[in-house]
């Protein structure tokens, strides 16, 4: 497995994180194209700015050995990130509606 492979899981799973924000939480979606664009830009954004704490794709496959845990909390942190940014946009759409 390539660091190019664990990003696009990654990428994948802040997609499928911001889809199941929007499914469960209604009024946060932007239907499913909106919501899977926030969960590519939030998956990319929490993992460049989390992944110096050591769970980037490079660290997760040091020495050509795949570290499980580093994978799963990379996993965990893209999901949540594109959650997280799906709500955000949200919030700013709506802001900015406002005036």
């Amino acid at each position: 497995m390539t660091a190019t492979l664990i990003s696009l899981l990654s990428i994948l799973t802040g997609i499928i994180g911001a889809n199941t924000t929007g499914v469960i939480l209604k009024k946060y979606s932007f239907g499913i194209v909106g919501n899977s664009i926030a969960g590519v830009f939030g998956s990319i954004f929490f993992i460049k700015s989390f992944g110096c704490l050591g769970f980037d794709p490079l660290s997760i496959i040091k020495l050509e050995n795949i570290d499980i845990k580093l994978l799963i909390l990379n996993l965990i942190v893209s999901s949540l990130g594109g959650a997280i940014a799906l709500i955000l946009i949200k919030r700013l759409k709506n802001a900015l509606n406002k005036n």
